[in-house]
């Protein structure tokens, strides 16, 4: 591995520190100020210029996150709210935007994209004839309970940084999901990996949807950056595309009163079954790339929000059509887990220099 300009193994690295801490690794901390306060992180560094931050009691999301020490996830005016400050049914539904920030939010697990009320009666209880969902379901506000994390050489050499944990969402006369997620760096490396697991840990067959809201903000969004997209088709778009007419690829400015721009696109995957859309900044010259497996994520949705104060653009690979779960529903593709069963998904988010 490359560490600081030279190739270190483990023995060399012991030579030099008596600590790994002085090469990269990973630190538990808690925020412990204003609507962030109380929220257990796990801090990454590779020591390859890459760091982030894993926010434990927000469903192991990925809040801010560097490279070289220019920021790449996004920071919004929200912070990282503290989940227990969540009111699901705030605002409409649309409570989501109170603590929306950071690198990655987690879509699901029952429910996603825009909020619907749909049929419950799987679950036998007849006060609750229906679920009614909000703005990208609940599982981002949800706590984990951490089960491990560390550095740990791998006999190949390598030195994995790593994390896991486990998610429950569940209710009484409702859904018992089990989020499994583990989060891995290599020291040296510059991208991270996502494996996650989705279980049906009830009795119930159970809806299942899932989208991962990966969003990338200034500085390497900016004026002149470009968006790149693999060979696509564009199968659905926003009024406000044809309104604005901003272009999706070239980068402009904030704008004042921009109003979010969103497409749904197909995705050309490679021989192996993985699409890699990416922001390149050729001024920094920097890429942020998510690759991810078009099997396990068919649809993907490209998210503009280029409004002064809030300026960010996202990356959301997805199990459903934007048209959301009423509509899944309807046309027969809407996923229902049966007791034990599980879908896995891996992803991998990439940082680095042009060539």
């Amino acid at each position: 591995m490359k560490l600081y300009g030279r190739s270190h193994d483990r023995r060399s690295l012991a030579r030099h520190a008596g600590d790994l801490s002085a090469a990269g690794g990973v630190r538990s901390v808690v925020l412990d100020d204003g609507s962030e306060r109380g929220i257990r992180t796990l801090e990454f560094r590779t020591g390859a210029g890459l760091s982030f931050d894993v926010l434990v009691d927000r469903a192991m999301d990925l809040g801010g996150a560097e490279f070289e020490g220019r920021g790449f996830g996004w920071r919004s005016a929200t912070g990282f709210r503290h989940p227990g400050l969540h009111e699901y049914r705030d605002d409409d539904g649309l409570s989501m935007m109170r603590s929306f920030s950071g690198l990655l939010l987690t879509a699901g697990l029952d429910h996603t994209l825009f909020g619907a009320e749909v049929d419950a009666s799987q679950y036998r209880y007849p006060p609750r004839r229906t679920a009614v969902h909000a703005l990208h379901g609940r599982v981002a506000n949800l706590p984990a309970r951490l089960t491990g994390y560390g550095e740990r050489w791998q006999d190949d050499g390598r030195c994995v940084l790593w994390a896991e944990g486990e998610v429950r969402q569940a209710a009484i006369f409702g859904e018992h999901l089990r989020l499994t997620r583990r989060i891995e760096a290599d020291l040296g490396g510059s991208e991270i990996r996502l494996t996650d697991r989705v279980r049906n840990a009830g009795f119930d067959p159970t809806p299942h949807m899932y989208l991962y809201h990966v969003n990338v903000g200034w500085p390497f969004l900016d004026e002149g950056a470009r968006y790149e997209l693999p060979p696509h088709r564009t199968l659905w778009r926003s009024d406000s595309v044809p309104e604005q007419g901003v272009s999706h690829t070239e980068m402009p400015a904030p704008l004042p009163g921009f109003v979010e721009q969103v497409y749904e696109h197909e995705l050309e995957a490679d021989a192996a079954g993985l699409a890699r859309p990416r922001l390149v900044n050729e001024r920094l010259g920097v890429y942020f790339e998510l690759e991810f497996d078009t099997v396990q994520f068919p649809s993907f949705f490209q998210w503009l929000h280029l409004r002064e104060g809030a300026y960010a653009v996202g990356f959301e690979p997805s199990t459903h059509h934007v048209q959301g779960e009423a509509a899944a529903r309807e046309d027969g593709s809407m996923t229902f887990l049966e007791p034990g069963e599980e879908r896995e998904y891996t992803t991998t988010f990439r940082v680095g220099h042009l060539d």
